[in-house]
């Protein structure tokens, strides 16, 4: 294997990973206005992914990062290629990193009401907008000799990319539901366990139509890759799990899906990074867009001494925030104990 091959491998790792780890905190974010009848069970909802939804957003910023400076000539066809598009996404990135923090600074219903659909947009629009760039690096799009997309933003919302784009949504959607149904108790807890197994079943059809589409309708032949057929297997095995009430291995089956999901954009895509609609020989490959030897040399012990570090911090996150968050009736700050409201187990929301 070349630096630039084991490159292009972590670069997937790292979109792997923020899919995984924030996937179900988009769907939290995307279902919290939904599944929650209260205040207080949005609170609940919000406060499951409350000591980890920020850290799992690093993971797209390295993944970007590795492009920017693994393969410099995709991350400079990429980006601008995209560029009114990653406007938008980081907008929903601010606006949703806001919500967090400031729906519940003012008490008017108005106030908060803005702020929930604001977390509930912006939650649905990352999954999305990234979803369908990365359909549209595997489906093609109009880029020139000197790697300039020649369209316009309209020509970036190719079908196969809306439909890339709606399956990290709906696959998001169905890993939130299922860590919902893990992390709460009472009666959020059994409307997110009926909602999870509904919500498993339409993902899996959407994830096959996906899939098919991704292999048969690109002409990449009849028998599907490994990674298509994992995606297809795993989500259709959540579904049954999440009907079954199983929560743990419907959680962990649907993270299975959405890795191999994820997978099958970049197994179907190498050798290239991007491809030309204009003209076959214009397309990007890993060993023509990759950086120098010496850069890919120091780029890998930086890696190798630190990845392990990132992930053993994040695997203590998780472990010491593991338990369900429940709704109770606690003292109000500042007030006498014996004046309760109801509010969720103290969990920082950030």
């Amino acid at each position: 294997m070349t630096l630039a091959n084991l490159w292009f491998l972590i670069d997937v790792i790292f979109w792997v990973g923020f899919f995984i780890l924030e996937g179900f905190d988009l769907g939290v974010g995307i279902l919290h206005g939904f599944v929650a009848k209260d205040d207080l069970e949005r609170r609940v909802c919000i406060n499951t992914i409350g000591p980890v939804w920020d850290a799992n957003e690093v993971w797209l910023i390295v993944a970007g990062a590795v492009i920017f400076a693994a393969f410099p000539a995709w991350y400079a066809t990429m980006f601008s290629t995209f560029y009114l598009a990653l406007v938008v996404l980081l907008l929903a990135l601010m606006v949703r990193g806001v919500a967090f923090e400031y729906q519940r600074k003012v008490e008017n219903p108005a106030w908060r009401s803005s702020f929930r659909w604001a977390l509930t947009i912006g939650s649905a629009l990352i999954p999305l907008l990234i979803g369908v760039a990365l359909g549209d690096l595997l489906h093609g799009l109009p880029i020139d000799h000197a790697g300039n997309y020649t369209g316009s933003f309209w020509g970036l919302l190719t079908p196969f990319g809306l439909m890339s784009g709606i399956t990290m949504v709906t696959l998001c959607v169905l890993m939130g539901s299922t860590y919902l149904a893990l992390k709460t108790t009472g009666d959020l807890h059994a409307r997110v366990q009926q909602l999870s197994g509904t919500v498993g079943w339409v993902a899996a059809v959407v994830v096959w139509g996906f899939v098919t589409w991704a292999h048969l309708g690109l002409g990449k032949g009849f028998v599907p890759n490994p990674l298509e057929v994992v995606a297809v297997m795993a989500t259709f095995g959540a579904a049954w799990l999440a009907s079954a009430r199983s929560e743990g291995w419907a959680f962990g089956l649907s993270a299975i899906g959405v890795a191999a999901t994820v997978g099958t954009f970049f197994a179907e895509l190498f050798p290239k990074v991007m491809v030309s609609t204009t003209n076959a020989a214009y397309s990007l490959t890993v060993r023509g867009a990759a950086s120098p030897s010496y850069t890919l040399k120091v780029m890998t012990v930086v890696a190798v001494v630190f990845f392990p570090v990132v992930l053993l911090y994040q695997a203590w996150t998780y472990l010491t925030f593991k338990a369900r968050v429940t709704g109770g009736r606690v003292a109000p700050r500042g007030a006498d104990p014996a004046v309760a409201e109801d509010q969720p187990a103290p969990a920082p929301l950030s």
